[in-house]
């Protein structure tokens, strides 16, 4: 995909500097330690050689006491001459008590030097800038007889601190080098990390694409050259279809690597100015910056939408199987649709649901419509989460009535909702927004609970004469709740309702999403008591492999069957009573609402009806006041509805 936009390099540009700003005030630092300790050993060396001096000066005028006192030049100079051992030594003069000279020294040329001042002689030694003189009295019997003077260069001296210096020097710029190469080590580790760390927050681990949160860099980055140029952004949001299926089938080691050969395929297909991210689970999105298009072409954000569909068309090689990976794709357009990043993303999203509530395996370009519907949707949702609380929700009770007797042997417990704010809400509406937004695990429970109770009443006021069981339906995320069954026992313990009077209805196509744990569902409910239906039968597998092995009692031929009798559902309605008859099984057909649908489902041998024909659904008081009639009978051909249709 296209190159990412270039990190800002600020941040290494300072840390870059911070070094250089760092290494520079380590070298100076050491520069100073160094020029400071240069100056202190030239201090000291100065100092040990000024008291070096005065010993010196001290001894010769102690050798020289007899010579002044008989003026003797000669013994003065060969005192002086013991001075040549001392390499610093540039002269010196022994003076006697008038301050006349009585003897020299001079170690080459020079001017012979003049009597010490009294400042020198009251200091004993003073510092010039290339030499150190010393003066000393000599003294016999406390009398002064004469003053020796001696004069020392300090070339030896600044020789050897010229060695001292340089080695100074080079420990500080060993130091110096040694300092560099640890902070550039450093500094390659603490990149080496921060790229790591920028991989790991910006790349998804599992497809080696940009994750959320580089996607969320890159679409502000694309939004803003938008406006710089007054161009338009597409987002295509794209969600697998059943991915969830690989993950429990295969393994989710298997779902991965379908992952990244989706994302492989992907790449391989969209055009290199496309980014394209993995946001988490099974979404992508492509963020699209179109070219102009020619007029009377479909968008380009259509054209990329539709490339991705036809590349996922072709199955995918996992560890020897072939899996197919088809997508819906949500598709909204900057800044025709959103005005911003959030909005954007949220237009998309409700595109992506449009798709997939249309049958999946395609795009829907967002429209201002959806964003209603999903406002809609989610006002539905918040308050359907409080339903139960405020006590709107009710169940009414539709009957079921056995052909042959035409008595009431059953009813079928249905949820109802009148919302304070929205008012009747309709369970085509309400139940799918339940079941999507998990709500449905605490309705079935309440709907459970409050059929059982209805019905316990009902027997401990002897209306269960005829009455073979209360229906309850079981949605999906029901039966892969593992503390179901937990809850079915104690709701019974609670109402003492025998087991034997609650049947419970599983759709066909739930019963299918994964058959071992359903088996074992049905043979603990089997064990139980609970007597078990198969709902909606028709629309989905029908396999008689399946019905073998489940341990059901009855099947409810689905409305849509019923529908079309007589005419063309006759053949599939007689199928399945007759397959089900042939397996012990009873029947049922829901949705009857004629008398031609009644007669020909009678001679076909269904078992039991319910639908309109017969009665709407109704409230508990009103199933109880029938219930206490004890009707017996219909008639003999059951045309007289229990209610008005």
């Amino acid at each position: 995909m296209s190159a990412r936009p270039a990190v800002m390099s600020a941040p290494r540009l300072l840390g870059k500097k911070l070094a250089l700003t760092t290494i520079l005030t380590a070298a100076a630092a050491l520069f100073v330690a160094s020029l400071a300790l240069i100056v202190f050993q030239f201090l000291s060396m100065r100092g040990v050689l000024a008291d070096d001096l005065r010993v010196q000066a001290q001894i010769v005028g102690n050798n020289s006491s007899a010579a002044l006192l008989f003026n003797d030049v000669k013994a003065g100079e060969e005192t002086l001459a013991g001075l040549a051992v001392s390499p610093s030594v540039a002269s010196a003069s022994i003076f006697d008590a008038r301050g006349a000279l009585l003897a020299h020294y001079q170690r080459g040329t020079g001017a012979q030097p003049g009597e010490p001042d009294a400042a020198l002689l009251a200091a004993g030694y003073r510092y010039a800038i290339d030499a150190v003189e010393v003066a000393h009295v000599v003294r016999v019997n406390q009398q002064r007889v004469g003053v020796v003077l001696i004069r020392a260069t300090l070339d030896q001296l600044f020789a050897r601190l010229l060695t001292y210096a340089g080695l100074t020097l080079a420990v500080a710029l060993a130091s110096l080098a040694l300092a560099y190469a640890l902070v550039s080590s450093m500094r390659r580790a603490v990149r080496r990390a921060e790229e790591h760390l920028h991989h790991l927050a910006h790349v998804d681990s599992v497809t080696a694409l940009p994750n959320r949160h580089e996607y969320n860099e890159r679409l502000a980055f694309a939004l803003e050259r938008a406006d710089r140029a007054e161009g338009e952004v597409g987002l295509l949001l794209l969600d697998l279809d059943n991915f969830k299926v690989v993950n429990d089938t295969l393994g989710h080691d298997s779902g991965d690597l379908l992952l990244k050969l989706v994302a492989a395929r992907l790449v391989q297909t969209l055009r290199g100015n496309d980014i394209i991210c993995r946001i988490g689970g099974d979404e992508f999105v492509i963020i699209v910056e179109p070219r102009e298009t020619d007029p009377g072409q479909p968008e380009e954000v259509a054209e990329v939408a539709r490339k991705i569909l036809a590349a996922l068309a072709a199955p995918f090689e996992v560890e020897g199987h072939q899996l197919y990976a088809s997508a819906s794709i949500g598709v909204a357009v900057y800044p025709r649709d959103a005005g911003d990043a959030r909005t954007l993303m949220r237009s998309a999203d409700t595109a992506m649901y449009h798709a997939k509530a249309r049958g999946k395996n395609g795009f829907e370009a967002f429209q201002p419509a959806m964003e209603q519907r999903a406002q809609k949707r989610l006002k539905l949702e918040a308050n359907l989460r409080r339903a139960l609380d405020l006590g709107e929700l009710e169940l009414h009770y539709q009957p079921q009535i056995d052909v042959r007797s035409g008595r009431v042997v059953g009813v079928e417990a249905l949820a109802r909702w009148h919302c304070r704010e929205l008012g009747h809400v309709s369970p085509a509406e309400f139940i799918p927004v339940a079941e999507e937004s998990g709500i449905i695990v605490a309705l079935g429970g309440w709907v459970l609970r409050t059929a059982c109770r209805q019905a316990a009443a009902w027997r401990d006021q002897g209306l269960l004469d005829s009455l073979v069981h209360v229906a309850v339906n079981l949605s999906a995320r029901q039966t892969r709740d593992g503390a179901l069954m937990d809850e079915i026992r104690a709701i019974l313990d609670e109402t003492a309702l025998p087991a034997s009077l609650l049947e419970l209805e599983i759709t066909e196509g739930v019963l299918m999403e994964n058959v071992n744990a359903n088996l074992d569902l049905l043979h603990g409910l089997q064990a139980a008591g609970i007597h078990l239906s198969i709902d909606d039968f028709g629309t989905g597998y029908s396999s008689m492999a399946y019905l073998k092995r489940f341990p059901i009692d009855q099947l409810k031929i689905d409305r849509s069957f019923v529908h079309d009798v007589p005419g063309d559902g006759e053949a599939i309605a007689t199928a399945i009573i007759a397959m089900a008859h042939s397996l012990q099984l009873s029947v049922v057909a829901e949705g009857v609402e004629t008398l031609a649908q009644l007669d020909f489902l009678r001679q076909a041998g269904c078992d039991i009806m319910q639908g309109y024909y017969f009665a709407r659904p109704m409230p508990a008081a009103q199933i109880t006041a029938l219930l206490r009639e004890k009707r017996s009978s219909w008639g003999e051909r059951a045309t007289i509805p229990l209610t008005p249709a």
